[in-house]
């Protein structure tokens, strides 16, 4: 195939495509999505179920028109924690179901009403920066993840961790620029695949056989086994402690369909339209309870792929949904690809998140957002200050902060610069006037 040529998303990909981009998507979204059962410790295979799962549901409840993959939401872990501590991991169960009832509601009150009121809420000055801020507060996320950072848990920051985190990200960047043909469209897997191989390098060069020993231990695991599925539990009390992150998970998934839709270049809110997407996503979020998984949720890693390698299709995304489910039976390949290092994942990351945040400014570019009207640029000032200042609003078990604060603050601004318009207010319209 010929560089920079786009597969657009209800394109064929044939076979010999399929696989590593499918592969390569799989491995943007691991590292993320198995660290969320680790937390809650259960077993990462019944995720990889339903991450798979979850993803073919989507697909086929928008029709094939949205490209997203579905991983472990990380907006659930303050509540459930909560709950798991009180009354054990089966009424978390029984609160994500109710949250996925709950988001499958909302999206059926927004077939009936339409998404119109989305531009007065969260106009392009808004939504802008909501957007971007879906990338840029993950970046101490990704350094953190390379071992970067000095924290508790990492005093040190060791030389290797630097040294495989500069290669992954190296290869992913330059390759972006300078692969051709086939290798243009998977700059993210040579990245992990490079990556991989220089921990493995350094640890022979320093006499360390950390990783050497987890794929031993990987090709130890079981061929086969079943997930270990389990049913939830009731509480009223339980429910009402997560039931709040809805609107959490709400402003999350309207940010992810408007970045997706900017860069494959169509309006996901109106076809497949945002009533089928957030039916389907809160739908998977539902099952994933009744089964003992954790809630899903599309996944900005995956977005940073496409729009990194210019590959849209839902055949590949549909590709590597079939692969998680592949591996959550089959113990050593699942196991395989934990041994991943984090400062592989964290290099990966370090690219995907930044072009997130980039496509938020692209909203503002392409919008041609007019920063000489006062409400413009008080808009986008408060609303990056919100998301990255670190300040948290808490509503009973539930935490705002970052850019879920920041859209609902931006929300309830538009809303009044909405009501002082219609009232003459404004001195932007004074002096258009």
């Amino acid at each position: 195939m010929r560089s920079n040529q786009i597969i657009q998303v209800e394109d064929k990909v044939p076979a010999k495509l399929l696989v590593p981009l499918s592969i390569q998507h799989m491995f943007a979204m691991f590292g993320a999505s198995v660290l969320v059962p680790f937390i809650f410790g259960i077993n990462p295979a019944i995720v990889l179920f339903m991450n798979g799962v979850g993803t073919l549901l989507f697909i086929l409840i928008t029709k094939g028109k949205a490209p997203a993959y579905l991983g472990s939401s990380f907006a659930f872990l303050a509540p459930a924690g909560i709950v798991i501590a009180k009354w054990g991991y089966a009424y978390a169960l029984g609160g994500f179901v109710a949250v996925g009832a709950l988001g499958c509601v909302l999206a059926l009150i927004i077939w009936k009403f339409g998404t119109e009121w989305i531009d007065v809420v969260l106009p392009p000055a808004a939504m802008g920066p909501v957007v971007a801020l879906i990338g840029l507060e993950l970046a101490g996320s990704a350094a953190n993840t390379a071992g970067l950072l000095v924290t508790t848990d990492n005093p040190v920051i060791e030389p290797g961790n630097v040294i495989v985190f500069l290669v992954t990200l190296g290869v992913a960047v330059f390759g972006n620029v300078l692969f051709r043909k086939f290798l243009s469209v998977i700059p993210i897997l040579i990245a992990i695949l490079s990556g991989y191989a220089s921990g493995l390098i350094y640890e022979a060069a320093t006499g360390k056989h950390e990783i050497l020993d987890q794929i031993t231990a990987a090709f130890q695991q079981p061929l086969f086994a079943l997930p270990n599925f389990q049913t939830p539990k009731f509480s009223l009390d339980a429910v009402l402690i997560i039931l709040p992150v809805i609107l959490v998970i709400a402003s999350e998934h309207i940010g992810h369909q408007i970045v997706t839709g900017k860069i494959i270049g169509r309006d996901l809110l109106k076809d497949p339209g945002l009533h089928r997407s957030l039916f389907a996503d809160n739908f998977s979020t539902m099952i994933s309870g009744f089964i003992g998984s954790v809630p899903t949720t599309t996944y900005g890693e995956n977005i940073g792929v496409m729009a990194m390698t210019r590959v849209y299709s839902v055949r590949v995304i549909g590709g590597a949904a079939v692969l998680s489910i592949i591996c959550s039976f089959v113990g050593p390949l699942s196991a395989l690809i934990q041994t991943i290092p984090g400062p592989v994942i964290g290099g990966i990351s370090f690219l995907l998140y930044g072009m997130i945040g980039t496509s938020g400014i692209r909203i503002l570019v392409d919008n041609k957002v007019d920063y000489g009207k006062n409400r413009n640029l008080t808009l986008t000032s408060v609303i990056f200050v919100a998301g990255l200042s670190g300040v948290a609003l808490t509503l009973g078990n539930v935490e705002l902060k970052g850019m879920v604060l920041a859209a609902v603050v931006g929300m309830i601004l538009s809303l009044l610069f909405y009501v002082f318009d219609k009232l003459k207010w404004s001195n932007d319209l004074s002096e258009e006037a």
